[in-house]
Order: structure tokens, then C-alpha cells, then sequence
């Protein structure tokens, strides 16, 4: 079984290191990194080049999170573990995505992808985290400070549904904190009354 779990944490990782929004960035010619703030995201791909080709962003980070997941659990049912394995491969599919090898390690902050592989993995953490993040992102237009309260809901959840099996939820607070220590300078920016709201249904400046 350890070479299925070193097989599934590889090709998760590297299918993480497939990023949306420098994928699509690329095909125009450009990368996302280059603007606002810098960072691999959702959002700032929306800050600059609109909601239309998010759709494909939002595509791609979704789809990797789901495969690995898939794939991490296939690899695993044979054991009796598919549960667990889909938490695998979403740990290390957004390791991936935060840090990916194929991009210079500067990837995104997982909130899109985490969410994702909360579907994959059980659905009722889902429903949780889009509520928290959608009720706090509407409520002030704060994107950041929706993603770091779904993420710590993320954690919260596994925590609450999968209590009985560490090898769930441990693997769930950890991508609970990486996603949140992700966002140190968003959060900063939020006590300090410094942060920018977000219209996440504009235009974009850039084609």
C-alpha cells in the first residue's frame, strides 16, 4: 500500500501544479503574476482580465481537485481506504497548487481548489464552507475575508463530520491552515482597514 499512497501524493501534487489562472493567463500571452497582487488566484485573474475566462479558471482548478481526489481514492479502495485517499489526494493537490514546482513554486492560496475537494469528499463540509465564504463575501465584499473564514470552517468541518478518523480530518485541519497562512497578508490588510474589495463580476482591464 505505500507505493499507491507515494503514487497517489506524486501525480496529485503535479496535477495541483496545473494553476487556472496561469494556465489561461499564458494562452493570452500574459501571466497574472505580472499584476495586481501578484498572486496565482481566482481573484486577481478576475481584478484583471474579467469574469468571462474565470469560467476557465474555475474550470481547471476544479477539475484537477476532483481527479485527484478520484484517482488518490481509486488507487487506495483496494485497502478499504477511499475516504481516506481522497483526502490524500486533495492535501497534496493543493500543496501542489500553493506550490508548484512547475511554476517557480508561486501558485494560488487554494481556496477555489479546497472547496472543491470538500465536494469530492463529503459534501456536507462543502455546503458549509460556500455559505460561510458567499454570507461574509456579500455581507462586506471582502473576498479575503471570505476565504479565510471558509477556510477555517474547512478545518472545522472535517473536524466535526470525520472526528472518528484522524486520517480525514487531520488532513483537512492542515489544508485548513495552509490556506490561511496564505492569506497572513490579506489578514493583516484587514485589521489595518487596508484591504480591497472586490466586484467579482467585473469587466477586467486587460484582454
Amino acid at each position: 500500500m505505500l507505493l499507491q499512497i507515494f503514487v497517489a501524493a506524486i501525480v496529485s501534487y503535479f496535477l495541483g501544479n496545473h494553476n487556472g489562472a496561469i494556465c489561461v493567463s499564458l494562452v493570452l500571452g500574459d501571466d497574472v503574476r505580472t499584476h495586481g497582487s501578484g498572486n496565482a488566484g481566482l481573484t486577481n485573474f478576475i481584478r484583471s482580465y474579467g469574469t468571462g475566462r474565470a469560467l476557465l479558471v474555475v474550470a481547471i482548478d476544479a477539475g484537477k481537485a476532483v481527479l485527484a481526489c478520484i484517482l488518490a481514492g481509486l488507487l487506495l479502495a483496494p485497502y478499504g481506504y477511499e475516504l481516506q485517499g481522497r483526502m490524500l489526494g486533495g492535501l497534496f493537490v493543493m500543496l501542489g497548487h500553493v506550490y508548484p514546482a512547475l511554476q517557480g513554486f508561486r501558485g494560488g492560496k487554494g481556496i477555489l481548489s479546497g472547496w472543491f475537494i470538500a465536494w469530492t469528499v463529503d459534501w456536507r463540509v462543502a455546503v458549509l464552507v460556500g455559505l460561510v465564504f458567499f454570507t461574509a463575501y456579500l455581507l462586506t465584499r471582502y473576498v479575503s475575508l471570505g476565504s479565510v473564514l471558509a477556510a477555517l470552517f474547512f478545518g472545522v468541518g472535517f473536524v466535526i463530520f470525520h472526528h472518528q478518523d484522524w486520517r480525514v480530518w487531520l488532513p483537512g485541519v492542515g489544508m485548513s491552515l495552509l490556506a490561511v497562512f496564505m492569506h497572513r497578508g490579506n489578514i493583516q490588510r484587514l485589521m489595518k482597514g487596508e484591504e480591497r474589495k472586490t466586484n467579482l463580476f467585473a469587466k477586467g482591464k486587460r484582454k
